[in-house]
C-alpha cells in the first residue's frame, strides 16, 4: 500500500488556493481545474476497478476546488486498498499532476 499523504496534502493546498482566488482569476483557471478534477476521478475509477459512473459536471467556478479535492480524496481511499504496483503509479501520476495544476495556479500569467 503507498501513503496517498503527500497527494491529500497538494490536492487540499490546491483546493484552498482555488477557493481564494479573485473570481477573474479563477474564471480563467477553473477549466483546468475541472479537467484536473475530472482525470482524479478517472483514475480513481480505474483504480476501484467498479462500474464507470458519469463524468463529474461542471458544477461552476466556485465548485472547483471542492471537485479537486473530492476526487482527490476518494482517489487515495481507493490506492489505499489497491494493489502495491498499481498505486505507486498512480499515485506518482496524481501527484505530479495536482503539483503541476498548482504551479499554474500559483504563477505569473495566472495572476495577470
Amino acid at each position: 500500500m503507498s501513503d496517498p499523504t503527500p497527494l491529500l496534502f497538494a490536492a487540499d493546498r490546491l483546493a484552498d488556493r482555488f477557493r481564494s482566488m479573485p473570481q477573474r482569476r479563477l474564471t480563467q483557471l477553473a477549466p483546468e481545474g475541472l479537467r484536473l478534477a475530472r482525470r482524479l476521478a478517472r483514475q480513481e475509477e480505474a483504480v476501484a476497478g467498479g462500474p464507470a459512473r458519469s463524468e463529474l459536471p461542471d458544477a461552476g467556478i466556485f465548485a472547483v476546488g471542492d471537485q479537486i479535492a473530492l476526487a482527490a480524496h476518494d482517489l487515495a481511499e481507493a490506492l489505499r486498498e489497491a494493489d502495491r504496483e498499481e498505486a505507486e503509479a498512480v499515485l506518482a501520476e496524481a501527484l505530479a499532476a495536482v503539483e503541476d495544476g498548482y504551479r499554474l495556479a500559483t504563477t505569473r500569467s495566472a495572476r495577470m
